[in-house]
Order: structure tokens, then sequence, then C-alpha cells
């Protein structure tokens, strides 16, 4: 038997993304499909294992690396940045072959109003950038087949709950009436019939944080009834600001019925707890046979938008108000006020020498570029709230901010959890992001498994791939198995290694020389070739 293929891969250790033991075999590349030949079998049955003649285009001798799936990003701020930079090079290298984007509740469609979109941009430029592109979609179709085939990864798209809300009752917070959720609903089951995988929230970015929770439970259930799941950064300023965020996201999927995928979920050593009651809440919900899991990333650094800083109340009614308050020295006043009695600002509680800033625009302000706010406040001797303030209306709203975020300890707990996922949360903007953009899985692969033996490979890797394709409804992607799409990352086990630091963020890692997107090589010795195989993935649709 003869097997005419496009790329066989030989000799290298297949870890299939199940969490099964690796083997030894080679992986035939037909297309954008993919053949496991495992060694040792028949001759005559490649599916029983045999070696049977392949002449393939290419062969790529994999010996002494692994051959995985491709990893699969469940929380990605690239989807704007994409779109200007379709090579992806900081996800790709690392290995990722599969993006979620729309998540966070800040989502770029639909959105009937081209100035609401605009706008929306500009609210959000501190987190997922203001790349000098075309915005001229509206519906989700739109937007989504922008990625086809013009990107270096596969793109699959969650709906936030703030494009639905602004289409529905405007940017103020009101509460939602019976036509408005009517409207949203209608909006949102458009989306999932034309591809997307669910919902997503951001609780604490306006105005998808002014939504209330049986609002967000009406959306969860439409999101449901089409198989989509319920994507969450959940309302962190809630009850007592520790276990009650989490609560309300599994109270959603308990009167919902959806799935629930609690997004970068961490313990802060200023947590009033243990990580292992939070871990506990999961537990409980998924014994009481509710369906919720998680993400993280395993850096000890954070990152969004300096507008996090502020009140979500300062943000009501849009772009326009949202200006006038912040150079309002009443509101300044206010804003003082409330931070007094909370002890510190709406979000955060490190000092102002733990927050660096970065993504200036205005060639005054390049010299602040990756220097944190407390430099800032004794160079300027602004107080910090007239320092964010001035600093976002100069630049136009459009800083972001890295700080301290999970801590060691907690990271490893909460790896180590049989539900847990892995995600970038990679923001790819600034000249000094958080590590995490470039170094995410490759810290996993070389640190964290290699050298600190949190995990052993093979659940490292279902963690990356396979857990995470299930919980989108993946059912060709994930996993190295006869028949699924040709995802595939090599990389060599003893030299993996990510080289990004909170210093020198963005350097490439070592020890990931191929990685393939739909059969096609954009990983070759190291190096980007240039090819954009990505596909965009749609719920319920083939590709």
């Amino acid at each position: 038997m003869t097997i005419d293929a496009d790329v066989i891969i030989e000799g290298g250790t297949i870890v299939d993304g199940t969490g099964a033991p690796g083997f030894a075999g080679s992986v035939v590349v037909v297309g954008d499909r993919l053949l496991v030949l495992r060694d040792g079998g028949s001759d005559d049955d490649p599916t029983d294992g045999g070696s049977p003649g392949v002449r393939a285009r290419r062969r790529i001798d994999a010996h002494g690396l692994v051959v995985a799936p491709g990893f699969i990003d469940l929380h990605s701020h690239g989807g704007l940045v994409m779109l200007a930079e379709p090579l992806n090079e900081p996800k790709v290298r690392q290995g990722v072959t599969t993006e979620l984007i729309g998540v966070d509740g800040n989502a770029y469609a639909p959105f009937p109003s081209r100035q609401d979109l605009l706008d929306y941009v500009v609210l959000n430029g501190g987190l997922d950038g203001r790349p000098d592109i075309a915005y001229d979609w509206a519906t989700v179709a739109e937007y989504i087949g922008r990625y086809d085939r013009r990107t270096s990864v596969n793109v699959a798209y969650v709906v936030g709950n703030s494009p639905l809300r602004i289409a529905s009752v405007g940017w103020d917070e009101v509460q939602a009436d019976v036509a408005a959720m009517a409207d949203q609903r209608s909006r949102l089951r458009e989306a999932l019939e034309e591809g997307a995988f669910g919902l997503s929230t951001g609780l604490d970015y306006p105005p998808g944080s002014y939504a209330t929770t049986d609002e967000l439970v009406e959306l969860a259930a439409e999101a449901a009834g089409l198989g989509g799941i319920y994507h969450t950064h959940v309302r962190y300023p809630l009850g007592d600001g520790f276990l009650d965020p989490y609560r309300e996201a599994i109270e959603i999927g308990r009167r919902s019925g959806a799935p629930v995928h609690i997004t970068h979920f961490y313990h802060r050593p200023t947590f009033p707890g243990p990580p292992e009651v939070m871990l506990a809440l999961v537990d409980d919900a998924r014994a009481a046979g509710l369906d919720v899991t998680f993400d993280l990333y395993p850096y000890e650094w954070a990152s969004t938008r300096l507008l996090i800083m502020l009140p979500n109340w300062i943000q009501a009614g849009g772009l326009g108000p949202l200006r006038e308050r912040l150079a309002d020295p009443k509101i300044r006043t206010r804003v003082r006020e409330e931070s007094g009695a909370r002890g510190r600002l709406f979000a955060g509680d490190r000092s102002w020498d733990e927050v660096r800033l970065g993504y200036f625009a205005r060639p005054e302000n390049a010299g602040w570029e990756g220097r944190t706010l407390g430099e800032y406040l004794a160079e300027t001797g602004l107080d910090p709230v007239d320092a964010i303030c001035e600093l976002l209306l100069t630049e136009d709203l459009r800083i972001n901010q890295v700080t301290p975020g999970p801590h060691r300890a907690g990271i490893e707990r909460f790896i180590r959890h049989p539900q847990a996922m892995i995600a970038t949360d990679g923001v790819m903007i600034g000249e000094k992001p958080a590590p995490r953009t470039y170094g995410t899985y490759p810290r996993i692969l070389g640190e964290l498994v290699r050298e600190e033996r949190w995990l052993g490979l093979e659940a490292a890797v279902r963690k990356m791939t396979g857990a995470s394709a299930a919980r989108l409804g993946l059912d060709d992607r994930g996993v190295i198995a006869d028949g699924s799409k040709a995802d595939l990352v090599l990389f060599d086990p003893d030299r993996v290694r990510a080289l990004a630091t909170y210093d020198e963020p963005r350097r490439y890692p070592e020890g990931i020389p191929y990685v393939l997107v739909n059969g096609v090589p954009v990983v070759d010795g190291g190096e980007h070739t240039g090819a954009t195989p990505g596909r965009t993935l749609r719920r319920g649709h083939p590709d």
C-alpha cells in the first residue's frame, strides 16, 4: 500500500492530546487532514500501526521531538492586531494554532452602527489595540470572515455582551427592559447561527458590566439553546470580592443551563482565603451536575487597560461623557472620595511602582513607555487620580498596564486541577507586554513540566489541546487521530523553554522548530514561513 502525502513527520514521540501515554510513530499529512502510523503494527493496514510506503513531498525528521496537536489559546486579545499583523508571530512561534477571540465581553461584532464600532475600538484600545485597519463590518459573519485564509492561525469567536447591550440599550448604565432583552437574544441567536461559539462577559468592563445577573442568565440560556458556552471574566468587585464573583458565574450556569468557562481563574496573594476554597467552588458545582471549567496562564503578571483603575460609572454614556468626566475636577474629587472609602481605586491593590505603563502614541509621551505609574507620579507631582485621568485624556484612553497577578504557589494548585486549561490572555500591544504573550506554552513545557514536574507531559499537552477543543466543541482539532485536522506543533522536550520575562517580554521561545496549521508549515526550522493558512472556525459549520 502506498500513501500519497504532502508531509510525513517521522521518528517522533506522538503525544496525541487525549492525555494517553506518548507513543512512537509517524504522522502523515494529506491536504489539511492527518493519518497516524504507529510503529510496530501490521505492514498491510496503516490504521493498525503499519509503516507502508508513503510518497510525500516533504519529510520532517522528528527524532528527539514530541509531535503534539497545535495549542488552542482559550483567551486571546489578538483579534484586531491580527488583522493588521496576520503572521501573529508571538503566538505561532510558541505553538498556538487556534485562538479564541471576542473574550471579556469586549467583542467587535455585531455592531449595526459603524460609529458605535469605532467608539468601542477607542474605548478598548488599551486592551486590544487600535490598529490602522478598515472597520467596515457589521455582522458576526462579516467580521469573522476577515480571518479566513488571511492569518497564520485559526480563529474561533465568542460574542461579547457589550456589543449586544450597546445595540439594544446604548452605552448607559440602565437595566435592559423586555424589548431590549428580546433584541439582545435575537442578535445573540443570529451570531451563534453565523458560527460564534458562545457568549462572553467581562464584568469589569462597561457597558457589558452594567448587565445584571438576571440579564446574563437570559442571554446564557439563549446561547446554551444553540450549543454555546458562557465564557466569563467574572464581576470581581461583587460581594466579598473573593468567592462571590465566582458564585455568580456558577449561578448563571445553574439557572441558564449553559456550560460555564471561567477565564483567567487564579488566586492572588491578597485574597482573604487560600486557593483551595476557590477550586472547591468548581468541584462542588461539578458534583452537583453543572458543567464548569476554567483556564489560567502560568505567569505572575496581569495586564489590561489603564481605564480599569476608574469606577465603572465614569464610562456611562459612551466616549463623549467619559472624556468630559475625566477632565472634570468635581468628578476627580468624587473618584478620590470613593477610593478613600474603598482603600484603593476601582481595580488593583498594588503600589504605584508595580503598575507598568505602555502603548503610548504621542511623541512627547514616548519616554514613559515601559515605566511605572509611580515614576510618573514622582516626576509630575500629580496625585494618582489626576495622573490617570490626564494620561487617559492625552493618549485618548489607549494606555495599557502590566501589574502583578497570580502567585507561583497558586498557579501550581490551579494548573494541577483536572478542569484546568491553558490560555495566554495575551495582550499584543506596547513595547513591554506581560511575558505571557510570548511565553505561555513553552514555559509550561520547559519550566513547569520538565524542571518543576508539576505536571506530566501528556497531562500538560491535553490541557493545551484536547481539553480546550472539547470545551469549544471542536471535534476534529486538538487531538492527533486519523482524520483530524493537521494542526501540529513539534518541540524538543529537553530544550523547549520560554525566554520572555517581565523585563524582556518580547522574546520568542526556544525548542519549537515546526508548527503546521491546516497541514501547512507556518514555522519551519524555527522561522516563520510567511504562510497564512488559518481558517475561521464556525460552531456547527465544517471548515
